[in-house]
């Protein structure tokens, strides 16, 4: 379960993987209100990703060393930003629940928008593969998953405005917004077939010391009009307090306890 809900905060908060867990443990999120699915501003002008990065994260559960979590960012010349993440469970998680989760997802870098969310999981016994894309043309996602353990495969679509994000491209998009003390950005985010309001509230400055050095943040809460995270925790980043807005810390904190993923190190190439 802790190695399984690693996997689950890397891909921002997947709501869609524990609302999914929820639902088969016979429980269900309790509804919320809900409020208008804002639209998603495009990045500001000027803010440019590096053509190539990769974050390494160390991820630490109460007081153990849990895992390791690998973003790669990539940009071709007038195509998206391709971002790719990986889990794994390392020491004593691993022996008795091994995790190897893999993560894809696109940005279009002129409007923020996602341009599909891909993952592959494998998490105990538990191995899925499932393509989540989307046609903004017809407003319609449609997701493919198997499992590949059961040799089974399921086929569904639902209806997205005319821009939504990913559960992993909404780390990267956010760093394009402004983030103001005292402020929310909201964005539609596609979520396990629904599409869901999240906000990035900017808590404040702060900071942050980590295996990659200290640096100076601003500190976010991830919300959330519907799903688990709403219902059994809350989930803060920390971006750089500079134009880059570079990720450098995450926190869990969930029902059965707090998950930290620390930068380790960065990489331009």
């Amino acid at each position: 379960m802790k190695a399984r809900i690693l996997a689950a905060t890397l891909a921002l908060f997947s709501l869609s993987g524990a609302t999914a867990r929820a639902q088969a443990n016979g429980t269900r999120p309790a509804p919320a209100p809900q409020r208008p699915i804002p639209s998603l501003q495009p990045p500001q002008a000027g803010f440019t990703w590096p053509q190539h990065q990769t974050l390494t994260f160390t991820v630490d559960w109460r007081v153990f060393t849990a895992g390791t979590a690998v973003f790669h960012l990539d940009q071709q010349p007038n195509g998206p930003l391709r971002i790719t993440a990986t889990a794994d469970s390392i020491g004593a998680v691993n022996m008795l629940f091994p995790v190897v989760d893999g993560f894809q997802a696109g940005l279009d870098t002129r409007t923020g928008c996602s341009t599909g969310f891909n993952k592959q999981i494998q998490e105990g016994r538990r191995k899925i593969a499932s393509d989540l894309a989307f046609d903004y043309q017809h407003g319609k996602q449609t997701q493919n998953e198997r499992n590949l353990v059961k040799g089974t495969a399921t086929h569904k679509e639902a209806n997205i405005p005319a821009c939504v994000t990913d559960s992993l491209s909404a780390i990267f998009y956010t760093q394009s917004q402004p983030l103001v003390t005292g402020q929310t950005v909201y964005f539609p985010l596609a979520d396990s077939m629904r599409t869901v309001t999240v906000g990035m509230k900017v808590e404040g400055r702060e900071e942050i010391k980590t295996p990659a050095g200290t640096f100076q943040t601003v500190k976010v809460q991830a919300t959330a009009d519907e799903g688990v995270v709403k219902n059994r925790g809350s989930i803060w980043i920390w971006y750089t307090d500079d134009a880059r807005h570079l990720p450098v810390q995450f926190q869990a904190r969930l029902f059965w306890g707090t998950i930290t993923f620390h930068l380790q190190s960065v990489e331009f190439k």
